[in-house]
């Protein structure tokens, strides 16, 4: 019994060592993956505009700026692991919204056809920013480099 305690200790402590890295490429994938999505929004304005009309979005030009600039600066924050979970929860709302807006079938399938909600574009996003506001940046983030200082320099 012993040794399937110690083998089962090493495996949470193998399992948590791995948490870090997993948190820094989960930040660094879709962050970038959303600063160029935001981009793309941002730099082809009149584009975004015209989508957003056909999808019935109110204000389609403050919102083209708005949802362009929500992604593209969140996706930079993400990457640098800074005001993680914080920029997170609009991130959430913002995935959370195209699926309301552009992929309602899918939203609409999250159980009948859970494959049609998981493979909408909003889905990996939305899942990404769950995760970070759920568990945190992880060690390899500015989150943590403030988090260590401010500690380290705390009035006694």
């Amino acid at each position: 019994m012993k040794t399937i305690e110690n083998l089962y200790a090493l495996f949470v402590r193998v399992a948590k060592s791995l948490q870090s890295p997993f948190l820094l490429f989960v930040r660094v994938y879709w962050g970038y993956q959303l600063a160029v999505a935001g981009w793309g929004k941002l730099t082809n304005i009149p584009t975004t505009i015209e989508n957003f009309t056909k999808m019935g979005v109110p204000a389609p030009a403050f919102n083209a700026h708005f949802v362009g600039g929500v992604e593209f600066v969140g996706g930079v924050l993400l990457i640098l692991g800074l005001a993680s979970r914080l920029i997170s929860v609009p991130l959430i709302i913002n995935m959370f919204t195209a699926f309301v807006i552009a992929d309602r079938d899918a939203l609409k399938s999250i159980f009948s056809e859970p494959d049609k909600f998981y493979g909408a574009a909003p889905y990996t996003f939305l899942f990404a920013c769950v995760i970070i506001l759920i568990f945190g940046p992880g060690l390899f983030s500015l989150d943590t480099l403030i988090a260590r200082y401010r500690a380290r320099h705390a009035a006694p």
